[in-house]
This record gives C-alpha cells, sequence and structure tokens, in this order.
C-alpha cells in the first residue's frame, strides 16, 4: 500500500521528461510530505528518479528521512551509509566477529579489536597486494583461498620448499601476490 502510494507521488517526475538517449541516465531528485496511517506526524520522504537508455521504466527509491539537506544530498548521505552496512556485515562473516564468548567485558574489547584489525589487514591486502583478478574477492574468500590453505613444508638440504595445493590459487597468482607485498617494503634509510 505504502509503495503504491509512493510511486503516485513519483509519477509526475516520470511523465515530466523524456526518454534518456544513450550515454549518462536521467537522475532526478525529489521530496514531498507524507504521512502513513500509522505515523502521528508527516515525514519527508526522498525520492530518486534514475532512467537509462534502454529500459522500459525508470528506477524509483524512496528515503523517508527527517534530515532537512537537499535531495541529492540525502541520497548521498544514505548511500553511504549503506556501504557502511555493507563492510559491517562483511566483518560480520568472513571474520564471525559477533562471536564475543568470553564472561569478562575487557575480554571481550580486547577480542572485538583483534577482529578489526584482521580486517583491517585483510582489506589492506584485498587492496594493495592482490592482482587484478582477484580485487573484488570478498574477505571470506580470500581467508578461504589464501590464508586458510592446508600446506607442507618440506626441508631439503639448503632450502625449505612451501607446498600448497593448487585448487585455491594458482602458482603465478601467489608469486603476484609475494610480489607486491614486496614492493610495499619501505626503502631502507
Amino acid at each position: 500500500m505504502l509503495y503504491q502510494v509512493l510511486h503516485k507521488e513519483a509519477e509526475p517526475l516520470v511523465t515530466d521528461h523524456e526518454i534518456p538517449a544513450p550515454g549518462r541516465p536521467v537522475v532526478i531528485y525529489h521530496d514531498f510530505q507524507y504521512q502513513a496511517g500509522t505515523w502521528n506526524r508527516p515525514r519527508r520522504v526522498v525520492a530518486k528518479l534514475e532512467w537509462h537508455a534502454g529500459e522500459l521504466f525508470p528506477r524509483v527509491g524512496f528515503i523517508v528521512t527527517n534530515r532537512n539537506d537537499p535531495a541529492r544530498g540525502i541520497v548521498h548521505f544514505y548511500n553511504g551509509r549503506g556501504t557502511c552496512e555493507q563492510w559491517i556485515k562483511e566483518g560480520k562473516y568472513a571474520l564471525d566477529w559477533m562471536r564475543l564468548s568470553c564472561h569478562e567485558f575487557k575480554a571481550n574489547v580486547v577480542r572485538l579489536g583483534l577482529f578489526a584489525l584482521a580486517y583491517n589487514l585483510g582489506n589492506f591486502l584485498r587492496r594493495l597486494a592482490l592482482p587484478k583478478q582477484m580485487e573484488t574477492w570478498s574477505l571470506t574468500s580470500l581467508k578461504e583461498k589464501v590464508i586458510k590453505v592446508g600446506a607442507r613444508l618440506v626441508m631439503h638440504a639448503r632450502r625449505l620448499v612451501f607446498q600448497m595445493a593448487e585448487v585455491s590459487i594458482i602458482r603465478v597468482m601467489l608469486a603476484e601476490i609475494l610480489r607486491k607485498i614486496r614492493q610495499l617494503e619501505p626503502a631502507p634509510s
């Protein structure tokens, strides 16, 4: 019901503009007051209409807010907030950082701090040391395919050989990761 009412409010935006030409989409921001039946007062609703060439209907999104910023700023703010929430979700699932099983508060603080450090190290690895074909991997994929990999250390006369299964990542990818990490070393002074 609410969705239909909001779409009816945004309908004039669709009819007022021409179908977009190829290239950049038509993006329109609009705000209005709306009061749902259970709300005690009207609230500000910001609508973003985005119409891409070749699409029959525009994409319409709504944000209910009490902020006074311009409509474009509201959309930008909430998109950034959504990105932050995705990072939190990634940390929850990749590192299981919600598992604070210690009975003392201080121990849980330390444990959460270690999870945050592991998350930041994973992002550091992902952004600075991964080959192009691995840059979009999630932290879960990195953990499973690069970090938590079974390997065997074989000692020869004058060297150590680290043998890994190539099921996780191929030798070329691992060599590229190690090369990029070496490049991050500070220059000797």
